[in-house]
């Protein structure tokens, strides 16, 4: 083989070899350049998964805060609940109490309204044993005290309250003195006069000239005619009472079993 012919071959070897070089090196850039588009996607996607795990996680953790709240709340329901129902039982028990109260109210009045009945039947027999004093005011009173049991429109609270205070009246009477001016019908004639009670000791009569004087009778239920020397003593003891006279000892006559003195 000639020189050049060999000159010629090893010429094509090395344009061959420079040629497969340059292929195999642009085709390395080739692949190194997907490689990195490659790495370049497979970061944006790690980075889009790490977003959405980030996302996952603060979901997660919300979710785990709203169940602990919930849970809170729950328990905090439940303490409300038994402290409510608490309440609820209390008030039950009171209602209860209520209840029963009232019932024993209503068991009360019916046993208090025939109690007032009797009260008034006895003030009444009472009255007509005393002392005639006062008597169309005592009267007027016993007859209201009757009429009023049997008004609706009374409480039997009210009524109880105003048959206790016909007692009362009647007891304060029995310890105080009076003396008032009336017609009184005395020996079948009524006569204008000043009637004296002291309590329920004794009670007298005299008329407005001091002519003549009386003691009432309570065993006889009538006017016993006194003598001439009551005359001043009844007069004298009518002006005390009446505060005409200085506070005195008073002298008068108390009634004896049929008789006077």
């Amino acid at each position: 083989m000639s020189k050049l012919s060999k000159k010629n071959k090893i010429a094509m070897a090395i344009a061959g070899a420079v040629a497969l070089t340059t292929t195999f090196t642009a085709s390395a850039n080739t692949e190194v350049k997907k490689l990195q588009a490659a790495d370049t996607a497979i970061q944006k996607a790690a980075e889009k998964s790490q977003e959405k795990v980030n996302k996952l996680y603060d979901q997660a953790q919300n979710l785990v805060f709203d169940y602990r709240q919930v849970i809170d709340d729950t328990d905090n329901l439940r303490s409300y609940n038994d402290y409510v129902a608490t309440l609820v039982a209390d008030q039950e028990a009171k209602i209860a109490g209520v209840q029963a109260d009232i019932d024993s109210i209503d068991k009360t009045r019916q046993g208090l309204v025939p109690l007032m009945f009797k009260m008034i039947d006895t003030i009444e027999e009472f009255v007509s044993l005393d002392l005639p004093f006062e008597k169309k005011e005592r009267a007027d009173r016993i007859a209201f005290l009757k009429e009023m049991m049997v008004d609706s429109n009374v409480s039997t609270a009210e009524k109880y309250r105003k048959v206790l205070e016909a007692y009362q009246i009647e007891m304060d009477s029995g310890r105080t003195s009076q003396v008032y001016q009336g017609k009184e019908s005395i020996g079948g004639v009524e006569l204008t006069v000043d009637v004296l009670q002291v309590g329920r000791v004794t009670l007298v009569a005299q008329t407005l000239d001091s002519k003549r004087s009386w003691v009432w009778n309570k065993e006889a239920k009538g006017w016993d005619e006194l003598g001439e020397e009551w005359r001043r003593p009844i007069r004298n003891s009518i002006d005390i009472v009446r505060k005409d006279k200085s506070p005195d000892l008073i002298k008068l006559p108390v009634p004896a079993v049929g008789s006077a003195k």
